[in-house]
């Protein structure tokens, strides 16, 4: 290595020792990456990030007590320069969508080539993005749909749920009308017909998560 090479300090964040430790030992087989800090949990995330404040973090979608989507939100908030990619099994047109709006410069799926996800780090470090071509488009037409209100995204939850339409009334404190008048609309944003459709089309892009 070239002692002009620039050392990339990478912090890992995953809530699986054995995935971070396959992870680190990827990492620094390579001559200019360093893993500075591992967290497990958010909390852990941002408090390595205030220490080291790393080039590059890696963070996991999922974890103990908080979404590493969050995660990266809250530490990008009080450091904005920070470059930040998920690393995850999630990989949903909402998943990445939320993920970029949280302030994440790269998304990769734990299903990622060792070489991708060399390659994203190095790109994150020089301040560019990275985002394989699948996960692109999604972003691409997540990003051309119609927004959902909050309260259509709490009838959609209901709906996938299977509650009727008066239970969703009598939950969210309104008349059953109003519940037919949001999925009126909510099936116009999604494209769909029926309720069974919506069910399919929200799980599959990521609108909702089954508890």
């Amino acid at each position: 290595m070239s002692k002009a090479t620039a050392i990339i300090r990478v912090l890992l964040v995953d809530d699986h020792f054995f995935v971070r430790s396959g992870v680190k030992a990827s990492l620094e087989a390579e001559g200019d990456l360093q893993v500075v800090a591992e967290a497990d949990s958010a909390t852990a995330a941002i408090e390595q990030y205030r220490q080291h404040q790393p080039d590059v973090t890696l963070m996991d979608g999922n974890l103990p007590d908080s979404s590493g989507i969050e995660t990266t939100g809250k530490i990008r908030a009080e450091f904005p320069q920070a470059r930040i990619i998920m690393l995850t099994i999630n990989e949903t047109e909402e998943d990445v969508y939320q993920a970029v709006a949280a302030g994440a410069v790269g998304y990769l799926t734990k299903s990622s080539g060792r070489k991708e996800m060399l390659h994203a780090i190095r790109e994150a470090a020089r301040g560019k993005r990275y985002f394989p071509p699948e996960l692109a488009a999604r972003l691409n037409a997540r990003r051309a749909r119609p927004e959902l209100t909050t309260r259509e995204a709490e009838v959609l939850q209901h709906v996938v749920a299977g509650t009727p339409n008066k239970n969703i009334a009598d939950a969210l404190g309104c008349t059953e009308q109003t519940i037919k008048n949001h999925l009126s609309h909510i099936f116009s944003k999604l494209g769909v017909q029926d309720r069974t459709s919506a069910t399919v089309t929200a799980l599959r892009r990521g609108l909702v998560k089954l508890e």
